[in-house]
């Protein structure tokens, strides 16, 4: 199994890092928190830290100098969270070479949007997404993104019977391949079961794209990309 990514949090607001620190961690990735620069300085020479968002709580100076100590080829990619019209800081800021430059106040799934891009150029991202009519499934934490902005977590269950019609679409599947396939997560699944699960299923992910085929079985149909 892969290691799991590092993003520090240096003096980010403390609501902001708890809604922050959730979101990630319930996508598998770790988070480590220094509420003053000097922890930073403990927390970031240790190594391993893949992203590194400093809260504008610190100087842009200080900001800086974390930046310059511990970013750069080989170290830690940096977002800045800067207040506005901080011009001059934030093009400083990029040309010492961070990663993105933010302000405040900011979205927390936004932000945390930003910091799966550079996990994942640095090929460190853990998600698996599937893009669906109305919400985004990460199915590695098994988490439903809805448009709305709220969230839902997939059982185990669902997360099989998804990645079943994923791995079949625009085939029929039988209630047979799917009790084989994907099994329910209780000894009472049974045939008349299936109709239930899959209604659940629709419901959690507001999709339209798993369709009955009457007295055949259950097929999906990708949404279209345009």
């Amino acid at each position: 199994m892969a290691a799991r990514s590092v993003v520090a949090l240096v003096s980010v607001a403390e609501v902001v890092a708890g809604d922050l620190a959730d979101h990630l961690e319930r996508r598998g990735h770790d988070v480590r928190q220094a509420r003053q620069p000097w922890e930073a300085e403990s927390l970031l020479s240790a190594g391993g830290i893949d992203v590194v968002v400093v809260g504008d709580d610190v100087t842009q100076a200080e900001g800086r100098e974390l930046l310059k100590r511990y970013g750069g080829e080989g170290g830690a990619d940096f977002i800045l969270i800067c207040r506005p019209r901080d011009l001059v800081d934030k093009v400083l800021a990029l040309e010492l070479g961070a990663a993105d430059v933010v302000e405040s106040p900011l979205n927390v799934r936004e932000l945390a949007a930003r910091i799966g891009g550079l996990l994942m150029r640095r090929g460190r991202n853990t998600q698996e997404l599937i893009v669906l009519e109305n919400a985004t499934v990460d199915l590695r934490s098994a988490m439903v993104m809805h448009r709305s902005g709220a969230e839902d977590q997939l059982s185990p269950g669902q997360v099989a019977l998804l990645r079943l019609f994923l791995a079949s679409p625009r085939k029929v599947l039988t209630r047979d391949d799917i009790i084989a396939a994907a099994p329910a997560e209780n000894a009472d699944a049974f045939d008349r079961s299936i109709d239930s699960r899959i209604v659940r299923l629709r419901r959690k992910l507001d999709t339209e794209t798993i369709t009955t085929i009457r007295g055949a079985g259950y097929r999906f149909d990708p949404p279209r990309s345009d």
